[in-house]
């Protein structure tokens, strides 16, 4: 399985019969490598509805006809706009031809057109998927909270992680999430878009050495394999 960091918080899951994108930010993202139109993919996965992390969602599941994964309030919004979408609700899970989703809490919040009248889309969201053997958890933007070591119970084999601080958990607070997930794996994501989430990944991978934590830092364009 092959996963490729295109910044901020998006991602494409490539396995061995699909293509799952998450997050979609290309357009209007400096840290962008790639364009919404040169994006293929059978699934797009939501883990909330700020523009900067659906910024190009419709565009790309309207291109690829593409299904949409998300809270139920973002899936009606798009399903309003004739794209197929799937609704769910943090606790629950679902069997798709890839694989299983989940999505999980998440400490945020979860808007469109943000300002004085802005497009409320349910609660925020972390997603687990499951396909080929392997558990990744995506947890969107999200503050820390105890109940990561849930998420992480039944092993993970790849953690993505916002580290900016700010809008956030922060690098020390990521630090003790990777505690509670316990991951094989984990990669910084939602940092260093902006000055306000300016961090220092590489010193975010050492700190987590010193507590027996492996950290991949990805820069845009660049992937691995798990």
């Amino acid at each position: 399985m092959k996963i490729i960091y295109y910044g901020h918080s998006t991602f494409l899951i490539e396995t061995s019969t699909h293509r799952l994108l998450i997050d979609p930010f290309l357009t209007g993202n400096p840290q962008a490598t790639t364009t919404a139109a040169e994006i293929s993919c059978d699934y797009i996965l939501l883990s909330h509805g700020h523009e900067d992390h659906t910024a190009d969602a419709a565009e790309i599941a309207r291109a690829n006809q593409a299904t949409i994964i998300a809270n139920y309030e973002i899936a009606e919004y798009f399903s309003s706009q004739g794209l197929t979408t799937h609704g769910m609700n943090p606790g629950g899970g679902f069997d798709f031809p890839f694989g299983r989703v989940a999505l999980t809490p998440a400490i945020h919040t979860s808007s469109l057109n943000a300002g004085a009248n802005p497009i409320y889309l349910g609660t925020a969201c972390g997603i687990v998927i499951e396909a080929e053997g392997k558990r990744i958890y995506h947890a969107g933007d999200t503050a820390l909270f105890s109940d990561m070591k849930l998420i992480g119970r039944h092993g993970l084999d790849l953690a993505l992680l916002p580290i900016g601080d700010n809008f956030t958990m922060g690098p020390a607070d990521a630090l003790d999430a990777l505690d509670f997930l316990a991951p094989k794996l984990a990669v910084p994501m939602h940092f260093n878009t902006w000055p306000p989430i300016t961090q220092d990944a590489a010193a975010f991978a050492q700190a987590a050495a010193a507590r027996q934590r492996a950290v991949k830092v990805l820069s845009p364009g660049q992937s691995l394999k798990i």
